[in-house]
């Protein structure tokens, strides 16, 4: 029995299936975490959710910014962009069932065997764990509910502050959703900048969200996809980046929770 974590798909079916082959993976007894984009820019996104949808009652997806924008297609009954190469998918027949799976995922999860937190983008430093999952499961009951399109439809933007403790739900979704899904970057104030998507030699008077004391002396691991300039390298042995742009013409990686070991697509 294994559990392993891999970085974003992007649509990449051929190293995703690759990299399952290569540590023979056992859904009846392995399990594994995605940490997100599973669709959007690369070549076979149907492919990719058809394989997750098969492997789903052994596998855990934490939500990124392109599922996100999946559903919000999907449930206001849009055409996808095309630069986004979704069109296969939106004509499957089991587009309906695809999303419903999505919608039943997190935003992220905490496993304690391994006591490490896995999300698409990393988790806000002045937020604990347990509050990240409240407010994980709180975002969730929005993009699971009846009211699901419109609070999709509006989490657009760029609200960069962090604002939880408000009466305004849309803006508390907001909040939730950019910081899981899609946070690089802070200012010194913590607040969410969204313009710069480069490596860490580009930080300027910037610095990357797990820069935080906090990740200094953390004896969780934290284990997040979204940022691909990084090329999988941060500052903190505790914090991993897993995606290492496969859709750009880099690898995919794999995580082995139990050894710590990476594995990269062939």
């Amino acid at each position: 029995m294994a559990t392993y974590a891999i970085g974003d798909l992007q649509g990449c079916y051929v190293p995703f299936k690759n990299l399952l082959d290569q540590v023979d993976f056992n859904p009846s007894q392995d399990h594994l975490y995605l940490v997100g984009d599973l669709v959007a820019r690369g070549p076979d996104s149907l492919s990719c959710m058809d394989l997750v949808y098969q492997l789903k009652d052994s596998v855990t997806v934490t939500l990124g910014n392109h599922d996100l924008h999946l559903l919000a297609t999907a449930l206001t009954h849009k055409q996808p962009n095309p630069k986004d190469k979704l069109a296969p998918l939106f004509a499957s027949d089991k587009l309906e069932s695809y999303v419903a799976y999505l919608q039943s995922q997190p935003l992220c999860f905490y496993d304690p065997q391994f006591d490490s937190f896995i999300s698409h983008a990393g988790i806000y430093p002045q937020w604990d764990i347990n509050t990240a999952l409240r407010l994980s499961d709180w975002a969730q009951k929005c993009y699971q509910g009846s009211m699901a399109a419109s609070y999709l439809n509006a989490m657009y933007g760029k609200q960069s502050s962090v604002v939880v403790e408000t009466d305004d739900k849309q803006v508390k979704f907001n909040s939730i959703i950019n910081v899981f899904s899609r946070m690089r970057f802070l200012t010194r104030d913590l607040c969410l900048d969204f313009d710069n998507k480069g490596g860490l030699e580009h930080a300027n008077e910037l610095q990357p969200w797990f820069s935080h004391p906090r990740f200094k002396t953390t004896s969780t691991q934290f284990i997040f996809g979204h940022w691909a300039a990084l090329e999988g390298k941060t500052t903190s042995d505790k914090v991993v980046a897993l995606d290492t742009g496969c859709v750009w013409g880099g690898p995919m990686t794999l995580l082995n929770l139990s050894t710590n070991e990476q594995i990269s697509s062939k």
